[in-house]
């Protein structure tokens, strides 16, 4: 073993030390092995197979453009501070987009290795990178003087921690305000921790508090007294919207309101409430050997299924189109099929079946064998979410179109119809991937401070004519 392998290992070691996530991921009924780490030697490893090229194109594949190329040059050379250092000037959230972005269709899947063998992968260099960064406490961030404005933030998922995270960079006080009681939105609540560890979530969240971001928790916007005119009236220059798409859609098949017909977004959240110690067992709606049914096939549809799975149940998804109308990402598809969940296309439901007591026993399909019945003790759906409208029927001047997404302008970028008041991330653009989401708050936050910036000169201008 040379001196550096030595070093590396003994990094592991303490890296693995202070490291208080387990070797298991959390999994509801049980847990599954984590494989999706590398160790030091790995990471620098594979970034020393990046060919640096010209014209990269792993960043033209990135929505948020990571300067890919120099991160993994610095990581190629052990520099992991300086790796960090790279992808803190564009990213909020590295080691949740590391884990949940489509990789296979964004950076790596524009690496020119892929072409004729294995692309770089850069989502566990990523990862990998930012866990080393939070186990080992590498870099401190430079703080700035927090005196160019207020900024409340509505919403804790990854829109509303990377407009906090960024404005909060650039010398503005933010403060977020999460209805729940632990922030973290949908990346808490909404991905299962087989993708996307829970602790690897809190950590992120408490590098953006160790940011200077305020978080005031079980704050609901516009339920009692809280609403975006009391915001404004607390001295906030500017208010930010990132609620998400958190109601989801029903159906309205017959039998729809039987027992044992759920939302596959509650069983998210019941599960993680679950892995949290917060409830028992009996409040998650599986029980081992069940048959269960998955109405769509989305990624939520893919989480739920995989989630159930792991619940010991017997797991069909079933959908109305083809395989290739799928919305869901094909990792997340080939990976549900493989721990054995099975699929049912070109499918409808044409009523859920109940017995004496009102409870799901059965499906009426139609399917491209013609109509049949099947047994199923429970069906969760997974057909879309829309926005909650309790912030815009609390206020005057937001104006949401017939679907209830909110409007926005491009100058400033994100601005809705009120004055002051922005959104962005599925609230605007549907639902959407995390990064997706990121990507458009980096640019409303860039909105923000252009705007805040702007009315604080045109007042200083004015007070300065007022004295003249």
């Amino acid at each position: 073993m040379t001196m550096d392998q030595s070093i590396y290992a003994a990094l592991d070691a303490a890296k693995q030390e202070k490291s208080d996530s387990a070797v298991l991921v959390e999994a509801g009924a049980g847990a599954f092995l984590n494989d999706e780490g590398f160790t030091t030697v790995q990471a620098i490893n594979e970034a020393k197979r990046c060919l640096h090229c010209k014209v990269p194109q792993c960043v033209k594949g990135c929505p948020i453009g990571n300067n890919i190329p120099e991160f993994i040059h610095q990581l190629s050379k052990g520099n992991f501070g300086n790796a960090m250092h790279v992808i803190n000037e564009t990213s909020t959230l590295p080691a949740v987009c590391g884990r949940v972005c489509p990789h296979e269709k964004q950076c790596q899947g524009n690496c020119v290795l892929g072409k004729k063998g294995d692309p770089i992968q850069i989502g566990k260099l990523e990862s990998f990178v930012a866990d080393f960064d939070t186990e080992m406490g590498l870099i401190k961030e430079y703080i700035p003087q927090k005196t160019r404005g207020r900024v409340a933030v509505i919403g804790s998922g990854p829109a509303g921690l990377t407009v906090a995270g960024q404005l909060s960079r650039q010398g503005f006080n933010v403060t977020i305000f999460e209805a729940q009681q632990e922030a973290g939105g949908v990346l808490l609540y909404g991905i299962p921790s087989y993708r996307l560890p829970k602790t690897v979530v809190r950590q992120e969240i408490k590098k953006i508090e160790a940011l200077g971001v305020e978080f005031r928790l079980g704050h609901t916007v516009g339920c009692g007294d809280i609403t975006i005119d009391s915001i404004f009236a607390d001295g906030y220059d500017a208010i930010f919207i990132g609620t998400g798409t958190a109601v989801p859609k029903s159906v309205d098949t017959p039998g729809a309101n039987l027992h044992g017909v759920h939302q596959s977004i509650a069983l998210l959240h019941q599960v993680t409430a679950f892995n949290d110690g917060m409830v028992t067992k009996r409040h998650v709606p599986l029980r081992s050997g069940e048959k269960v049914a998955i109405i769509g096939c989305g990624n939520v549809a893919m989480d739920a299924a995989r989630t159930a799975i792991r619940f010991e149940t017997d797991v069909t998804v079933i959908f109305r189109g083809k395989k290739e109308n799928m919305t869901a990402i094909e990792r997340e598809y080939n990976e549900a099929v493989h721990e054995g969940v099975k699929f049912m296309w070109e499918t409808v439901v044409e009523e859920f079946v109940g017995d004496e007591r009102n409870k799901l026993k059965e499906l009426k399909i139609v399917s491209p064998e013609g109509h049949s019945t099947l047994p199923f003790n429970r069906v969760f759906l997974a057909v879309g979410s829309r926005p909650a409208d309790r912030i815009v029927s609390t206020t005057d001047g937001i104006d949401v179109d017939a679907k209830g997404y909110v409007i926005t302008h491009t100058r400033p970028f994100g601005m809705t119809t009120r004055r002051g008041v922005f959104a962005g991330g599925d609230v605007v653009h549907r639902p959407q991937t995390v990064v997706q989401a990121v990507k458009a708050a980096k640019e409303v936050a860039e909105g923000i401070a252009q705007y805040v910036d702007a009315v604080k000169l045109l007042d200083h201008v004015t007070h300065l004519e007022q004295k003249s």
